[in-house]
C-alpha cells in the first residue's frame, strides 16, 4: 500500500482514484490482448499452423535466414 500511496501522491490522486484507473486500464488491456490473440488464431488457421511447435519452427527459420510460409 505504501507504493500505491506514493504513486497516488505523485499523480495528485487519492488511493481510490488511482486503483480505479489501474483496474480500468487492466480491463481495457485484457480486451486488447483478446483481439490480438483472435487475430493470431485467424492468421494461423489461414497459414495452416496447428501447433505452437510449428510457430516456434517458423520463428526459428525466419531468424536464421530461412523463409517459411
Amino acid at each position: 500500500m505504501k507504493k500505491i500511496d506514493r504513486l497516488a501522491k505523485k499523480e495528485y490522486r487519492n488511493r481510490s482514484e488511482l486503483i480505479r484507473e489501474a483496474v480500468r486500464i487492466y480491463i481495457n488491456n485484457l480486451g486488447e490482448w483478446d483481439k490480438i490473440f483472435k487475430a493470431g488464431r485467424r492468421a494461423a488457421k489461414k497459414l495452416g499452423i496447428t501447433s505452437e511447435k510449428q510457430v516456434n519452427e517458423i520463428v526459428y527459420e525466419y531468424r536464421h535466414g530461412r523463409k517459411s510460409h
